[in-house]
């Protein structure tokens, strides 16, 4: 192969390259094969996946209070359908005191826990929470 020869492979692969980083999803990347579709199937393990996420989320699993959690139901994130749980709690500092009650909402693709919406207020609205005292009894 020639000097221009393997210049010009290399230059087709990087637009290639620069072609996949660039797909128009504004840059984020997800670790699911997120194919898009409409029919995504219940995410039947989410309680087991959600408190082995919890345990490496929180700087303390331990002692966290005042847990609920809504089942998942099918709701938009990013333009897309997908099942999403909605989840509020008190971790507890550093310090032992608890602060303030978050909310987060977790998306599921293709039935697995995807990630994680730290700003869950519209995609939480009226969710139909239930106490998740699994969430309370955490260790480390």
């Amino acid at each position: 192969m020639g000097t221009s020869t393997k210049c010009a492979a290399i230059l087709l692969l990087s637009v290639a390259l620069a072609a996949c980083a660039g797909s128009g999803d504004g840059g984020s990347i997800s670790y699911t094969d997120d194919r898009g579709v409409a029919n995504q199937p219940f995410p039947a393990n989410y309680h087991a996946e959600l408190l082995a996420f919890m345990k490496t989320y929180l700087n303390n699993p331990v002692g966290v209070h005042d847990a609920v959690m809504a089942e998942p139901v099918q709701r938009t994130v990013g333009g897309r359908l997908r099942y999403v749980s909605c989840l509020r709690f008190s971790p507890r500092d550093t310090d032992g005191s608890y602060l303030e009650a978050r909310e987060r909402a977790i998306v599921y693709v293709d039935g697995r826990l995807d990630h994680i919406v730290e700003k869950a207020g519209e995609i939480c609205a009226g969710a139909a929470y239930a106490p998740f005292p699994e969430l309370e009894k955490l260790t480390r």
